[in-house]
């Protein structure tokens, strides 16, 4: 089997020569190629890239610098593998334990084999504190439980790595857009060693990010393919609520009490036209999601394996 593995770049110039040789070293025997992405760098890395004059090397140089998500993306798309690995360009993670991680998908049948950082070589504070707050409200608020959802190292199949819809800055859930898709996963170990040269892309306003990104996750897997019973039934519970109030008001006034300018007045009107807009909404998101399958043929499910056995009495003579 042919294996792509993905490498996203930007300025890291240092680098460059020093993972080709690794994965080089690593892969020998395999039948591989090495997809590196320029995602918009300002350094010598492209030139530093095209000297590696190799027939299994190829450059996707992206116009600007669009992010880490749409990079990768980009070289799952350009890949021609029957597998897919992604890697980062740091020399942070090893191509050593690509085989070991291959093996493992391949043996035990998974779609996908996400590396677990052992012994992470990063700052507390500023990488491995967000971290591990991210991973604990992604496996929270998701039930998706992987140790280490920031880790690039993976592995994937081909059909699973190119229908992942990477947007924006979904990088980090890898996992669970895999989820969506049915894959079944398996993590592993792997080396993670200390950034030598260059400097590091991530701070701590990542953390902002991957909340807001969350709120997206835990939409995506419970709500996307029916938008209906999210905004649907918040908008009935929210609507009653506010009738009920607005009858209790009339009843008031009917008693001859005035309930002009009552907050609960205020709250009782808001509430019935809050509880219109999101029943609107959700019919609008039940339209769209239809339009978005039907006009693209896409189907609401993914089929694993389809079989057919045909029943033959064993006194029956089969003529072809």
């Amino acid at each position: 089997m042919k294996l792509s593995v993905v490498v996203c770049i930007y300025n890291e110039e240092a680098n460059i020569a020093p993972l080709f040789f690794k994965i080089q070293y690593a892969l020998i025997g395999m039948n591989y190629e090495v997809i590196f992405v320029d995602d918009g760098s300002t350094d010598n890395s492209i030139g530093e890239i095209r000297k590696l004059s190799e027939r299994n090397v190829h450059l996707v140089e992206l116009s600007k610098n669009y992010g880490q998500s749409t990079a990768l993306a980009a070289g799952i798309d350009y890949a021609s593998g029957d597998l897919i690995c992604t890697l980062d360009g740091d020399l942070q993670n090893d191509p050593d334990d690509i085989p070991r991680m291959v093996s493992m998908l391949l043996n035990q049948h998974m779609d996908v084999v996400a590396g677990i950082r052992a012994n992470r070589k990063d700052g507390f504070v500023l990488r491995k504190l967000p971290s591990k707050i991210a991973n604990f409200l992604i496996r929270k608020f998701t039930g998706v439980y992987m140790k280490d959802y920031g880790c690039t190292l993976k592995v994937f199949r081909a059909d699973i790595a190119k229908t992942l819809g990477l947007y924006g800055e979904l990088h980090r859930f890898i996992p669970i857009l895999a989820c969506l898709q049915g894959a079944r996963m398996a993590e592993v170990e792997v080396k993670h060693h200390p950034r030598i040269n260059g400097k590091s892309k991530y701070g701590i306003n990542r953390t902002f990010k991957v909340m807001a990104d969350l709120v997206l996750m835990v939409f995506f897997q419970k709500y996307l393919s029916k938008p209906m019973h999210l905004f649907g039934i918040w908008g009935l519970v929210v609507f009653f609520t506010g009738i009920i109030l607005n009858m209790y008001l009339v009843f008031q006034k009917v008693m001859g009490l005035n309930i002009w300018g009552k907050p609960m007045l205020i709250l009782a009107v808001m509430l019935t036209l809050v509880g219109i807009q999101l029943i609107t909404t959700g019919i609008l998101a039940e339209i769209l999601m239809r339009t978005y399958y039907e006009s693209q043929n896409k189907k609401t499910y993914k089929v694993r394996n389809a079989s057919t056995w045909s029943k033959r009495s064993p006194g029956n003579l089969v003529l072809n």
